[in-house]
């Protein structure tokens, strides 16, 4: 995968999930259907961290569950750090 398709697909997935995190917030509001927590955790694993973490800053939602809390910064982590080893280990080759 080259470094721009990589680029361009965190964008994709990061705003994707920032905005799923918009809509749940909205639809909990209106008590209507939500967006499950694991679809909200798997879009960050996949690469939407930041996109999660944004949207629990900016709309207030989720920052008191503990999975998430304390999950979302762990998974943005292990995705650097992966990040990182894969960029380090196939530019010296």
């Amino acid at each position: 995968m080259t470094n721009n398709v990589l680029l361009y697909y965190l964008i994709a997935v990061n705003t994707l999930t920032f905005v799923a995190y918009g809509i749940d917030k909205w639809k909990a509001k209106q008590g209507s259907w939500r967006i499950s927590e694991a679809t909200l955790l798997t879009l960050a694993v996949i690469g939407g961290s930041i996109g999660a973490l944004l949207g629990m800053k900016i709309w207030h939602h989720k920052t008191m569950h503990k999975k998430f809390k304390y999950g979302l910064p762990l998974i943005l982590l292990a995705q650097i750090v992966l990040v990182y080893f894969s960029i380090h280990f196939t530019s010296n080759r």
